[in-house]
């Protein structure tokens, strides 16, 4: 039995207890946290639809016609044309006969993963994929090669000591706390010469990387290549819940084997509305995605500027690594007295040795905020006795974490604390 007090002071003693932070309002450039005006700057919020007129009175409409619950499964009474509406949009914009919809990502990937790979298989997974992908290769019952961060060379050994078990590659399109974008044209290369499957999770890159917002696959110009591609409504879309694109046989199947589709309410009516709002903002203004990436390039130099380490990420996600869990924090509290909110990331989120502050930028966002935000950052770092010059870039720490003694590891929850100081 867990000792809670016990757990509990341990984490505290190492930097690593966490708390909720109260934001008063909707999800906008700026907030109120905790009775404290700030620049928001860690929200996924991407394109700022979370609070747009449209999308709050589509919610809200379909509320008074559909209800705010769906009240069953979809394979029971749950599956109301709205769904059916948001599904077949879906499949349009990202190019694929069908779509299913998910209550949420974490849903999606386990249920994906779970239902593509089984005992006696071998799932390749990069080692910083999302928490929700790493219990799906352990839903899966499948033996997992955790290969090393966007190293082809190393997954490419892999698959070959799989030996023909080989079933499925996934990966994150866009990575949640580095910012960078998988390498997936090698990737699919490589599922084409060893006959396995290819799940892309594009919950970070939906809206906000490639042509129209259509995520790193697009980007890369391999829509017809990828298997499965999950995403999310929770994001760039402002919503709440998830999908998986796929065609139409896979979408059948995964009906049918995908148990966090199988068993869970169907997603809120309201929330599906909102996403389909979303969705025909993000085609008929394309210029949010480009606001965004220029507000990334921004964002960008201006931290370079102030001496701060960004090589590494190319997309709206911008870490700041500085090391050490307390360090972080501290860092973290120092900007919001500063009026910034960047919140910090320490273990087991990110690898240790790897805690920082990630950014994330919005289409929302003015650029003279972003450059007096750059310039408070830098303030509350040397407050906090950290030069900026002093940090990691994402190769950097992406290497810390890869370190033998650190060999085949997962940092999702489940790592020992104490390994985390």
């Amino acid at each position: 039995m867990i000792e809670i007090d016990a757990r509990l002071d341990e984490l505290s003693e190492l930097g690593l207890r966490r708390r909720l932070r109260l934001v008063s309002g909707p999800q906008g450039p700026r907030v109120i946290l905790d009775g404290r005006p700030v620049l928001l700057l860690c929200s996924n919020n991407y394109l700022g639809l979370a609070d747009h007129p449209r999308v709050r009175e589509a919610a809200a409409d379909a509320a008074m016609r559909w209800g705010v619950g769906a009240g069953a499964s979809r394979l029971v009474s749950g599956s109301m044309t709205i769904h059916r509406r948001l599904e077949e949009r879906l499949a349009a914009f990202e190019s694929t006969g069908a779509a299913l919809l998910f209550g949420s990502g974490y849903l999606a990937n386990t249920g994906v993963v779970s239902a593509l790979a089984g005992s006696g298989e071998v799932v390749s997974s990069d080692e910083l994929n999302h928490a929700s992908i790493v219990d799906g290769c352990r839903l899966s019952r499948a033996e997992v090669f955790v290969y090393r961060h966007g190293d082809i060379e190393h997954l490419a050994w892999g698959l070959q000591e799989a030996g023909g078990r080989g079933a499925l590659i996934v990966t994150d399109g866009v990575f949640s706390m580095d910012g960078d974008v998988a390498p997936l044209a090698e990737i699919v290369e490589l599922a084409h010469a060893y006959d396995v499957r290819v799940v892309v999770d594009e919950a970070h890159g939906t809206g906000a990387v490639g042509p129209g917002g259509r995520g790193a696959v697009a980007e890369a110009g391999l829509e017809s290549e990828v298997d499965v591609v999950v995403g999310t409504l929770g994001k760039a879309l402002g919503s709440y819940g998830a999908y998986a694109c796929c065609e139409p046989r896979m979408a059948q199947f995964l009906l049918n084997s995908a148990r966090p589709f199988i068993f869970s309410t169907a997603p809120p009516p309201p929330a599906v509305a909102g996403a389909l709002a979303a969705l025909d903002l993000l085609e008929q203004e394309p210029r949010r995605v480009e606001k965004l990436q220029q507000n990334a390039d921004v964002l960008r130099a201006e931290l370079a500027r102030e001496g701060f380490e960004v090589a590494g990420s190319t997309t709206q996600i911008v870490p700041l690594i500085v090391g050490d869990a307390d360090l972080a924090m501290r860092i973290c509290e120092a900007a919001i007295e500063r009026g910034v909110f960047a919140q910090a990331i320490r273990p087991p989120t990110v690898p240790p040795g790897t805690s920082r502050l990630r950014l994330a930028v919005m289409s929302s966002h003015r650029k003279s905020e972003l450059r007096d935000a750059a310039q408070a950052l830098a303030r509350a770092a040397l407050a906090c006795g950290f030069r900026p010059g002093t940090g990691m870039a994402v190769a950097e720490a992406t290497v810390r974490a890869s370190a033998p003694e650190d060999a085949g590891r997962v940092f999702d929850g489940q790592a020992s604390i104490a390994s985390a100081a």
